[in-house]
C-alpha cells in the first residue's frame, strides 16, 4: 500500500475551498511596475562600493535586475502577449500591478528630511534614457487590452519608516538616499525594524492614518494617469491591516489580493493569522483573489515553465482559475538585456504551451476575474 506525502495532501486541500468555475481562466498578475527600484548599473556599482549590502537577502535578484521598464522592454513584452490567442480570439493579457509615484529626492533633501515629497512615476520615467516616451506604450497596452494596470500602492515604499530613518541619520539609509535608492533590506536593522519596501507595514498604529492618506492620494493619481479608477489592490510585500479596507472601498477598490495563509500586522511587532480563499468576502465587502501559480524566470535553478504548467493543471483540476504571480523583474533589460531576453523567451514558451494544452483557455484581467466572482 502506498500513501501520499502529507505535504501533497495539504497542498491539495488548500485548493478545495473557494469560488469554482469549469472555465479555464488564466490571470497573469505582475507586480512592481512604476517603481524605481535600482536606478541604473552605475548606482548598483556605487552602492556596493559604499558598503550597502544589496545582494545577500531575498531582494538580491530585484536589486540586480529590477528597474523602470523602457520602451524596448514594453515593446518586447507586448509582442509576446499578442503572439497567442485564447478560445475567444483575445490575446494574452497581463495585469501590471503598479505603483504610481516615487520619492522626489531633491525636494526631500532640500527640506532636511523632515517632509516627504513624491512625483508621479511618469515624471520619474523622463529622467532615464530609453524611458522618456515609454508611458505612451502603457497607454497603448491599455487600449489593446494586453497590459491593463491595477493598484499596488502610491509608491513601493514605507514612507514613515524611511523618513524616520533619514531624519534620525541612519547611515545606510542616508548613503542609499544619496544614490536615489531605498531597496536594501532593513527589517533586521534595530533602528528601523521594517522593510522599506513594505509600504503598509507598521509598528505604531498611529501610522495607519498616514497609510489611509497614501491610499487616497495614490488612487486619485492612478485615475489621473490612466483615465479610470482602479478596482483591484495588491499590498506591496504583503503586510496590510484590515483597518485600511474602508479607505480602499471608499476610493473604488472592489477586489484585493491576499495569500491563503497570512499574518496580519496589528502593531508593536504582533500579528494575527488569517486564512483566505478565492472569492472570500472581507468585512468591508472586498472580494479576495488568491494566487496559485508562480512564474519567476529571473530566478535560476528551476524549470519555471514546467513548474507553472503543473500549478495551472492543478488549479483547473480543482475547478479554480489559474492566477499567476510574476514580477516586472523578469521582463526588464535596462540593467541586463540577457535577463529580459530570458524572461520573455520563457513567457513565450509558457503561453504557447498553455494554449496548446488547453485550447479552451480564456485570458482575463484580475478585475475581470473579480467581477465574475462578485456577480456569480
Amino acid at each position: 500500500m502506498s500513501f501520499f506525502p502529507l505535504k501533497i495532501i495539504r497542498r491539495n486541500l488548500a485548493s478545495v475551498p473557494g469560488w469554482k468555475t469549469r472555465r479555464k481562466l488564466v490571470v497573469i498578475e505582475s507586480d512592481d511596475w512604476g517603481s524605481l527600484r535600482m536606478p541604473d548599473t552605475e548606482t548598483f556599482t556605487a552602492l556596493q562600493r559604499a558598503g550597502i549590502d544589496i545582494m545577500s537577502d531575498d531582494g538580491a535578484i530585484f536589486n540586480a535586475y529590477d528597474t523602470l521598464a523602457d520602451s524596448d522592454d514594453l515593446s518586447g513584452l507586448f509582442e509576446v502577449l499578442s503572439s497567442v490567442r485564447d478560445q475567444n480570439g483575445l490575446c494574452a493579457v497581463m495585469t501590471p500591478v503598479s505603483v504610481v509615484a516615487n520619492p522626489d529626492f531633491d525636494s526631500i533633501r532640500k527640506n532636511g528630511f523632515k517632509t516627504y515629497f513624491f512625483e508621479p512615476f511618469t515624471e520619474t520615467l523622463k529622467k532615464f534614457k530609453g524611458c522618456e516616451d515609454s508611458f505612451k506604450l502603457w497607454q497603448e497596452g491599455i487600449r489593446r487590452r494586453i497590459f491593463v494596470p491595477q493598484f499596488h500602492g502610491r509608491e513601493h515604499l514605507n514612507v514613515k519608516a524611511w523618513l524616520r530613518a533619514l531624519d534620525n541619520g541612519n547611515k545606510n539609509a542616508k548613503i542609499a538616499f544619496n544614490h536615489g535608492f531605498w531597496g536594501m533590506s532593513t527589517q533586521s536593522d534595530p533602528d528601523i525594524g521594517l522593510e522599506f519596501q513594505a509600504a503598509f507595514d507598521y509598528i505604531n498604529p498611529v501610522d495607519l492614518d498616514y497609510h489611509k492618506e497614501v491610499i487616497t492620494t495614490g488612487l486619485d493619481l492612478f485615475s489621473e494617469l490612466f483615465g479610470y479608477r482602479a478596482s483591484y489592490f495588491v499590498p506591496p510585500n504583503g503586510p496590510f491591516s484590515s483597518n485600511l479596507e474602508t479607505a480602499l472601498v471608499d476610493n473604488g477598490i472592489k477586489y484585493i489580493s491576499m495569500p491563503r495563509i497570512y499574518n496580519e500586522p496589528v502593531g508593536f511587532g504582533r500579528s494575527t493569522k488569517m486564512f483566505n480563499w478565492m472569492g472570500k468576502t472581507t468585512r468591508q465587502g472586498l472580494k479576495v483573489i488568491t494566487r496559485n501559480c508562480f512564474f519567476e524566470p529571473a530566478t535560476s535553478g528551476k524549470d519555471w515553465v514546467d513548474s507553472c504548467l503543473s500549478e495551472i493543471s492543478k488549479s483547473f483540476r480543482f475547478y479554480n482559475p489559474a492566477v499567476l504571480s510574476t514580477h516586472r523583474v523578469n521582463y526588464v533589460g535596462r540593467l541586463s538585456v540577457v535577463n529580459r531576453e530570458r524572461g520573455l523567451n520563457q513567457l513565450s514558451k509558457l503561453l504557447v504551451r498553455i494554449t496548446q494544452r488547453w485550447p479552451e483557455v480564456e485570458f482575463i484581467t484580475s478585475d475581470e476575474l473579480g467581477s465574475m466572482m462578485k456577480h456569480d
